[in-house]
């Protein structure tokens, strides 16, 4: 008892309780705390995947299939990620109408923005895929107008048109317009690829690229777009304002020509 006693009254003795009560604290704390919480996440995922997929076998699975593996009227599903399933069921795109043409349109979305994360959850359980992007990956502050110029000049105004207005392809198919797209669906749409468009995953394009771009269109075809060389002819490019140049500057030219030459030979004759 007197050896249990000094050792009480030892200076450091203080201390050991201390770091004992906060080690045993920390431990049952990293046994219960953190099971809890992430057993918690991962019921809500859960049943997030569950609610999605009883969606998708009833408006998705008639074309791509039970199990997302495609038919010949969907392709396969399967590693697309949820960026992909946001892009197309956001737009109307998904799901498609029953008669298809060359190229699926964009129309009136058919469901909530809670079911198409459930939609999206589903799809991205059965493989992995481009995740939906936050709002700090296709923000425009602190992106650079002129770099995204470059970059939509190089890599999509041979389709779009150099200010995104859209343009014919093949085979009936076409580029649709980017004026008025919500910069998250121009994210998603470099990110997947949707349909005729090749996909710029961040190997190619960086996400500071694809922010560049999205301010660029933003600059181009925003509320507060300017036109500096004035009118801007549809925005079609310097092809189509060539040829207004040439029909009517030249035409007008003829004609003036023309009312010359009828002026002077009247005055011949007089």
């Amino acid at each position: 008892m007197k050896k249990l006693s000094a050792r009480r009254r030892h200076p450091l003795a203080a201390v050991v309780v201390l770091l004992l009560a906060l080690a045993a604290t920390g431990g049952l704390y990293t046994a219960f705390a953190p099971a809890d919480k992430a057993q918690a996440d991962e019921t809500a995922q859960s049943l997030t995947i569950d609610e999605g997929k009883k969606l998708y076998a009833v408006g998705c699975a008639s074309c791509h299939g039970t199990g997302g593996q495609g038919t010949s009227d969907g392709p396969s599903l399967v590693g697309v990620g949820a960026a992909a399933v946001d892009f197309q069921v956001s737009t109307g795109r998904m799901p498609a109408a029953t008669s298809q043409g060359a190229q699926v349109p964009r129309k009136k979305t058919v469901y909530s923005q809670a079911e198409i994360d459930q939609l999206a959850a589903f799809i991205a359980s059965l493989g992995a895929g481009p995740a939906v992007p936050s709002e700090d990956q296709y923000s425009i502050e602190g992106a650079d107008v002129g770099r995204g110029g470059e970059l939509f000049r190089n890599n999509c105004a041979q389709c779009h048109n150099f200010t995104g207005k859209g343009g014919a392809l093949t085979k009936g198919k076409y580029a649709p317009t980017l004026e008025g797209v919500d910069p998250k669906h121009i994210y998603e749409a470099m990110l997947t690829g949707p349909q005729n468009m090749p996909s710029f995953p961040d190997t190619t394009l960086t996400e500071q690229n694809k922010k560049d771009i999205i301010a660029y269109l933003n600059a181009v075809n925003g509320d507060d777009a300017k036109t500096p060389g004035g009118m801007e002819l549809g925005g079609l490019g310097p092809v189509s304002e060539g040829l207004f140049a040439w029909v009517f500057g030249l035409g007008a030219l003829i004609a003036v020509a023309v009312w010359v030459a009828a002026r002077t030979a009247k005055a011949k004759k007089s």
